[in-house]
């Protein structure tokens, strides 16, 4: 389980303070999707990389798990949660193959001795596990990654952060930079995984129809605090317009604001 309590962290640019986190609560039972929406500057993706460890909150704890990580160095996170960004080119490394990128997240959070990262073995087992992803990569082992479309290299990213199966998976709009058929390429592939390690899941995106589409929970952010949340039958049942209702009635913003640019 994912616990956030009373999370805040501000900005200071010029004389001006932005609040990006103002005391925000979040509840993440073990195994949940949980797909986040909210305007810009709403406070999402400086949630993500607090849980990373990458922004440290002005106060509040983080918990996961049972264990408070508030403190943990960002190389200790990374061993226990997976990450993908919205930029394809963040989660690989361009320069060596698709074989050695998988053998390295392979041993993500173990100790690494001398011996071939690489085996016969595990190169049958990485060309199993990228024919799932439907993009011909499972006949490219060798190739290097940085001649990967940006999709492919988003589906390698997702088998890298998943296998081993993290105790907690968190997705930056990592669809954000990809061209409609391979969006859906690259998110039925990631419902596929997370269903299949039932991994902790959040999903930030700026996609409403998309947060109602997957996922078992839903949580709408606003000026850094959560306004709205649905899960099971509940979420299933909502509307695009269901949730622009619910933006107006709890942040009573004006959807004419161009801070406002959530997408149907």
């Amino acid at each position: 389980m994912l616990r956030v309590e009373r999370l805040t962290k501000s900005f200071r640019s010029g004389d001006s303070i932005f609040r990006a986190l103002d005391g925000l609560s979040l509840d993440v039972p073990t195994g949940a999707f949980v797909t986040i929406i909210g305007s810009n500057g709403a406070g999402k993706s400086t949630l993500l990389r607090a849980i990373l460890g990458l922004v440290e909150p002005d106060s509040g704890r983080i918990v996961l798990d049972g264990e408070d990580i508030t403190a943990w160095p960002v190389h200790r996170r990374g061993a226990v949660i997976g990450r993908i960004a919205q930029d394809p080119h963040e989660g690989t490394c361009a320069a060596m193959t698709i074989a050695e990128n998988l053998a390295m997240a392979a041993l993500r959070g173990r100790k690494r001795g001398l011996s071939r990262a690489v085996t016969r073995a595990r190169a049958d087992a990485f060309r199993a596990r990228l024919a799932e992803t439907g993009l011909g990569l499972e006949s490219r082992l060798d190739a290097r990654v940085g001649t990967l479309s940006g999709g492919q290299r988003q589906a390698l990213s997702l088998l890298m952060a998943t296998d081993p199966a993290p105790r907690l998976l968190l997705l930056d709009e990592h669809l954000a930079n990809l061209d409609p058929r391979i969006s859906e390429a690259v998110m039925r592939l990631t419902a596929a995984r997370i269903a299949a390690t039932g991994v902790t899941t959040l999903m930030v995106t700026h996609n409403m129809a998309e947060a109602i589409r997957w996922g078992d929970h839903l949580v709408m952010l606003h000026a850094g605090r959560a306004i709205f949340a649905a899960e099971g039958p509940a979420k299933a049942a909502l509307t695009v317009p269901d949730l622009v209702a619910r933006f107006h009635d709890a942040a009573k913003a004006d959807l004419a604001d161009d801070r406002l640019l959530l997408s149907g």
